[in-house]
């Protein structure tokens, strides 16, 4: 035994030209939506931006700052190996005083070299590491300037940002909920097709009316029977170019009556002129 959706057993009830109505209505909601949110530009897509820039520069200053600290203690290794280069120097002088050949002689000068080696070759790491230390430094306070001046701006951005929300944010929160209550008139496969064709359109827009005879998206002529079946209100129809839903102009005039379109239609086409006969 299957079980029916409760919302689609309640659609059933409303009728193909309430379904039109609700997702014409529900497009001129969602497009002065789309028009608060034009109301910010770029500010948002900009904040975001600025908010990545900071992280990526906190990121490398903290990667800076752990460079140099790993470059101190390699110098303060280096400074300690001198030290006890040093104190072997020291030792080997002190035995060559008591070397009892030439060969012991020859060997500890030969150590004494060698430390000797080590010192200058510990003296030029430390000032390689120096000039590193040095340069990173240059680095870091240029990115702390850096990493100022944006957060500054982001600060300005936010403001802005905060500002015009903070002014269309019950209007839009108005919008949406009546948008969210034309689509309890809605069947879930009709709105699916309404969200795709919305996110396809340039201009947001997914249910159009004709306008004299044409598409009111793709403004491509509309076959008269096509036009007759729009006017009914009977199935949803798509434009064969575009795609977009198309309704008559008068959906949303409840008092204007399907015979009425029928007869301001005709009456808006230009007449034509017929010869006298003589």
């Amino acid at each position: 035994m299957t079980t029916q959706n409760p919302k689609a057993a309640d659609l059933k009830d409303i009728s193909v030209e309430e379904k039109l109505r609700a997702l014409y209505e529900m497009q001129s909601i969602d497009a002065e939506v789309d028009r608060i949110k034009t109301l910010r530009g770029e500010l948002p897509l900009e904040v975001q931006d600025l908010e990545d820039e900071i992280v990526g520069l906190d990121t490398r200053i903290n990667n800076l700052n752990t460079e140099v600290s790993d470059l101190g203690d390699t110098i303060a290794k280096k400074k300690q190996e001198i030290k006890e280069a040093d104190l072997l120097i020291k030792k080997y002088e002190a035995q060559q005083s008591n070397v009892r050949n030439n060969r012991e002689f020859d060997s500890i000068s030969k150590e004494i070299e060698f430390q000797k080696l080590e010192i200058e070759l510990c003296e030029k790491r430390i000032r390689e590491f120096n000039s590193e230390i040095t340069n990173k430094k240059a680095l870091i306070e240029n990115s702390d300037k850096v990493f100022a001046d944006k957060q500054a701006d982001l600060e300005g951005k936010k403001g802005e940002l905060e500002a015009i929300v903070s002014e269309t944010k019950i209007e839009e929160e108005k919008l949406m909920s009546q948008s969210e209550n034309f689509k309890g008139k809605i069947e879930e496969r009709l709105l699916t097709a309404y969200t795709r064709i919305r996110s396809n359109a340039r201009n947001g827009l997914s249910v159009v009316t004709v306008e004299r005879d044409a598409c009111g998206g793709c403004f491509n002529k509309i076959p008269p029977q096509r036009q007759m079946d729009i006017r009914s209100r009977k199935k949803v129809i798509v434009c064969e170019y575009c795609g977009r839903i198309l309704v008559d102009k008068y959906i949303v005039d409840y008092d204007h009556s399907i015979e009425e379109a029928d007869k301001a239609a005709a009456a808006a086409k230009p007449k034509r002129r017929t010869r006298k006969k003589e």
